[in-house]
């Protein structure tokens, strides 16, 4: 584009994509920024060593180090881990796609609970029912297979899904079966995966590779495969990959007037627009707005605050494992087809606040398991592993739990004072420590995964210890939403409060962190934010910066 777009998005992956389709079918001009390169489905491939350990479709540590610390008092050093998509279509493009929504509490739980003191608990300053709506429109935009009305938990909704759900695995029929003995409610798994033809998009060809791995079907419900060819479509947006976006620039009315990025050849470049949003991540997004200080943000763009990169939540998770008599293979379609939220809730029975869900689920593809899927008294080496291994990886299942984490401003993304990335640029540094409730949410839930495999006839059962965290897929928080600019970074419609056509949608925008899958609500929002962006966009209430 010659002219300066009507707006610029950094970050191609579950809002990013989604907002470009919306504003470039609305007549707006988009450029999409991204970091990655623009795959195709024949790219994709199972080769588990090039894609999980030599970061073939995420942040590579050696080029984009990150430093971690548990406490402000410490000096942050190497360790913790942050994992998150470089490529086109984002972690859309490589995520189990579990996808459920948000219920009606994780809108407005401390009106519900009350404050929780030390945290910044606290409402959303939008409600479930205004957000429903999205929830239906991104369900259906992109292709989700599901049942509703099955559980007695689900929220409401305006619509089934448009696909029923996927093959019931033998993990399904083993979590059903247990669940169902202690009285539990299990249903079959929401997921962003076509279960049939969908939009021109081939049905899941069930190879066992979703988590981690891209879908050489273009089965699973990606932007890459789903908005982001809409938008191209349109003749207004162009996606723009290879780009390390590292300022906001901003002019000295404190109007963004575009960024400044480097490209695949580390050369600087500039891309003017009148508008820009933010969709990195809920790492990526607050360290560039911290980069982006200049005399007239000193502390980082759009931080009058002092919010930004803070209350950083991972969600909880634990997992448990059971080996049963007969084959499984697990190995085969697609993660998860069953799951159960009894335990959504905060009970005060319990003693600690949080909830979460379980889901039936083999966790690790084969060289993970062969690391790490045995239990912890089996050999690492030898004739008894290779029998133990060769048994095992076709009769066992885990049980994950997925649960809440508090949001704490000690918990936070700054930017490290000494280690630089390969482009020069200062490392992320995150701090963390998980809430007490937080970590006794997990084990709690850990536990009833435990009861649930035995009550399925598992002939042994492990888990593994629920420690503090140090690092997720999973980035929330760090720039939430909120109506008063002394406590939030954005306001409702996620302008931020302090640059008027700068705005921000990931999961940086969360107030609280829901219960472990936020994919489905950060691209409810997306569809929400980029309807009220188009309104004021057309109202002439964006004012430019280009």
């Amino acid at each position: 584009m010659t002219q300066a777009p009507d707006f610029v998005i950094v970050g191609s992956g579950a809002a990013g994509g989604v907002i470009a389709k919306e504003l470039a079918v609305a007549g707006f001009r988009v450029v999409v920024l991204e970091q990655g390169p623009h795959l195709t489905a024949t790219d994709f491939h199972h080769d588990e060593l090039a894609t999980v350990y030599r970061y073939a479709l995420t942040n590579d540590p050696r080029f984009s180090p990150t430093t971690f610390r548990r406490t402000d008092a410490e000096v942050a050093g190497p360790g913790g881990w942050l994992q998150y998509a470089r490529l086109v279509g984002g972690g859309t493009a490589h995520f189990t796609a579990n996808y459920w929504r948000f219920h009606e509490i994780d809108f407005n739980e401390r009106s519900k609970i009350g404050a929780i003191s030390g945290t910044a608990f606290g409402d959303w300053p939008i409600t479930y029912d205004e957000l429903e709506p999205y929830y239906t429109k991104v369900e259906w935009d992109i292709g989700v297979s599901g049942q509703a009305g099955v559980s007695p938990f689900d929220p409401p909704r305006s619509k089934p899904y448009p696909m029923p759900p996927l093959p019931v695995k033998s993990s399904g029929v083993l979590f059903e079966r247990g669940a169902k003995r202690l009285g539990w409610h299990p249903f079959p798994a929401p997921m962003a995966i076509a279960s049939q033809p969908y939009q021109g998009r081939n049905s899941c060809q069930h190879c066992g590779f979703c988590e981690f791995f891209g879908c050489e079907f273009g089965a699973k419900s990606s932007t890459l495969f789903t908005v982001i060819p809409r938008a191209q479509a349109t003749g207004r947006c162009e996606i723009r990959s290879g780009c390390y976006v590292f300022r906001i620039d901003v002019d000295r009315r404190g109007r963004t007037t575009g960024v400044t990025y480097y490209d695949a050849h580390k050369r600087e470049r500039r891309q003017r627009a009148k508008a820009v949003i933010l969709c990195c991540n809920g790492a990526e997004t607050p360290r560039l707005l911290l980069l982006s200080a200049s005399s007239r943000f000193p502390d980082g763009l759009a931080n009058s605050s002092g919010l930004v990169g803070k209350h950083l939540m991972f969600t909880g998770w634990a997992l448990t494992s059971g080996v049963f008599e007969q084959p499984l293979n697990e190995f085969k379609s697609v993660l998860v087809t069953r799951v159960l939220q009894d335990f959504y809730e905060t009970d005060p029975a319990r003693g600690f606040y949080g909830g979460g869900g379980l889901d039936a689920r083999l966790d690790f593809p084969p060289i993970g398991f062969a690391l790490s899927g045995l239990p912890p008294d089996v050999p690492r080496w030898g004739a008894e592993y290779q029998r133990t291994l060769r048994h095992y990886f076709t009769r066992t299942m885990n049980v994950a739990c997925h649960s809440t984490s508090l949001p704490l401003a000690s918990n936070n993304i700054t930017l490290d004072p000494t280690v630089k990335d390969a482009w020069g640029l200062p490392a992320l540094r995150v701090t963390y420590r998980d809430h007490p409730d937080d970590l006794s949410m997990m084990r709690w839930l850990q536990a009833r995964g435990l009861e649930l495999l035995q009550a399925a006839g598992a002939q042994r059962t492990w888990s593994y210890p629920v420690t503090e965290q140090s690092g997720s897929n999973h980035l929330l928080g760090t720039c939430r939403m909120g109506t008063d600019a002394a406590a939030s970074v954005v306001d409702r419609s996620h302008r931020t409060h302090d640059v008027p056509n700068l705005f921000i949608c990931d999961g940086s925008s969360f107030v609280t962190s829901g219960r472990g899958q936020p994919t489905c609500t950060i691209q409810a929002l997306a569809y929400r934010a980029a309807e009220r962006i188009a309104q004021r966009a057309r109202a002439g209430e964006i004012p430019s910066g280009a």
